[in-house]
């Protein structure tokens, strides 16, 4: 599947400002942004719900920008489920094959091949409103899979689901890509689930795709400071070159909380600089050696999230550098002087937005 520079604005809003992505057959990539960026319009023009002012769709190298929706070979999952309400489930994954004329006994057999395949062996005669919400989602996907399109695409399909419940449709969902080999576009605003699921990840903000990779390079390599503070909620550092000894570069931060360390870029000495540090990759500590490189503060808050520490270090500048660690124990309280310190390697220049 391919987009080709997709513009769209609904009257004289811009949604969508040259948008273009190529995806694999048989990859699973996820459209991560906060709502209003243009996700869901860029479902809808891939699916035919919504033409574009300029640019092409393509489905296996053919133009489909102006083709009817029922004539793409693309199925949609939508978060409400949208299951008939006075159709069995049998009937509600069948009705697609029903109406393609498929004989009875074969939409029977393919009906319980794929209620098999999402864990509902023998819910055939159920009614929608005698399900909980994961069952339902269960019966959406069986229905959009049924027919085998070339192209499923999921508009936030888990948003509805408790967080125990959103986890193991994940798993779910992403044993049944692998198994049948189709290809998904998968929307969401939950960096976690983007995360957790995804070969690749486009991250989206007004209209345009801001970075696209891999989890592990929109995470460990953010090209912007956006990109860095949306995934991973990353702290975002303002310096100024000092000097440059091989690939160690001294910094000095623009706030004058101290000097910072990066490494493995190119720099010139006296160049401004944004980079882009983890929680996790960092450490707030109270003993720490005057000449040691690292920001000075004061430790504002000290909270947990789950089995993670979180230590929010007020900067000079009244700026915020949150360090976050496993575990709920630490010395450090509100008002303890710290000096923020990190692994050169761990420090990523990024792009201002």
């Amino acid at each position: 599947m391919q987009l080709e520079g997709i513009h769209k604005s609904f009257g004289d809003t811009p949604v969508l400002n040259g948008v273009s992505l190529s995806v694999r057959q048989g990859e699973f990539v996820t459209l991560l942004g906060s709502s209003g960026c243009g996700k869901t319009t860029t479902l809808r023009v891939i699916a035919g719900l919504e033409s574009p002012d300029s640019g092409r769709v393509l489905l296996s190298g053919e133009d489909v920008t102006r083709q009817e929706p029922n004539r793409r070979d693309v199925n949609t999952v939508f978060q409400n489920y949208a299951l008939f309400p006075h159709m069995s489930v049998g009937a509600n994954v069948g009705y697609s094959l029903k109406l393609r004329k498929v004989p009875k006994a074969d939409i029977q057999r393919q009906v319980r091949e794929m209620l098999g395949l999402v864990q509902l062996e023998g819910f055939e005669k159920r009614m929608p409103a005698g399900l909980s919400g994961g069952q339902k989602q269960r019966v959406a996907i069986a229905r959009a899979l049924i027919c085998k399109p070339r192209l499923l695409l999921l508009d936030e399909p888990l948003g509805a689901l408790d967080l125990q419940l959103r986890r193991q449709m994940q798993q779910e969902l992403k044993r049944l890509q692998k198994k049948l080999g189709i290809t998904f576009l998968y929307i969401t605003h939950d960096q976690e689930e983007a995360l957790n699921m995804s070969d690749r990840i486009a991250v989206m903000r007004d209209g345009r795709f801001q970075q696209v990779g891999a989890p592990s390079e929109v995470y460990d390599s953010p090209r912007t400071s956006f990109v860095a503070r949306f995934v991973g909620a990353a702290n975002i550092v303002y310096g100024t070159v000092e000097a440059v000894e091989g690939d160690l570069v001294r910094f000095t931060s623009t706030d004058g909380s101290g000097a910072f360390l990066s490494r493995g870029h190119s720099f010139a000495p006296g160049r401004p600089v944004t980079l882009a540090v983890r929680g996790e990759q960092s450490q707030a500590l109270k003993q720490a050696g005057r000449a040691q490189p690292g920001l000075a503060g004061v430790v504002k808050e000290k909270s947990f999230a789950g089995g993670m520490l979180r230590i929010a270090v007020e900067l000079p500048s009244g700026g915020t550098f949150v360090c976050s660690r496993q575990g709920i124990d630490s010395d450090l309280a509100p008002g303890d002087r710290v000096k923020i310190v990190w692994d050169p390697a761990h420090a990523c220049p990024v792009d201002m937005d």
